[in-house]
């Protein structure tokens, strides 16, 4: 359960680290390139907690699908961004390779805390 919050972290923190970028404007703007910094620092702490129990293929699968979801979700939202059929088809393609992984990673052990 521990890791799992770990991961959660990491996600959140590379999403709003991600959208910091954005909002930097190619590090012009100095507090959100300051929070940016600071968040992609954070989720990669919370990555490392997260793979002392969660195996490396998963965790990175999963960091990173979401991660690309989560930062597309906020592009429509926050920033107005379209995406296209074929966008949203590969976003559902991302969420459902998660859920794959997911559950393909219960029928392994995960490694002793």
């Amino acid at each position: 359960m521990k890791a799992a919050i770990f991961l959660l972290g990491a996600i959140i923190f590379e999403v709003i680290g991600t959208t910091m970028l954005n909002l930097s404007d190619g590090f012009t703007n100095i507090l959100p390139t300051v929070i940016m910094f600071i968040c992609f620092a954070l989720s990669f702490v919370c990555l490392i907690g997260a793979l002392k129990t969660i195996p490396l293929s998963i965790a990175y699968s999963v960091w990173a699908g979401l991660g690309t979801a989560g930062a597309a979700i906020i592009g429509i939202f926050l920033f107005q961004e379209q995406l296209s059929a074929v966008n949203i088809v590969g976003l559902f393609v991302i969420i459902l390779g998660v859920i794959v992984m997911n559950f393909s990673s219960k029928e392994k052990k995960e490694i002793p805390e």
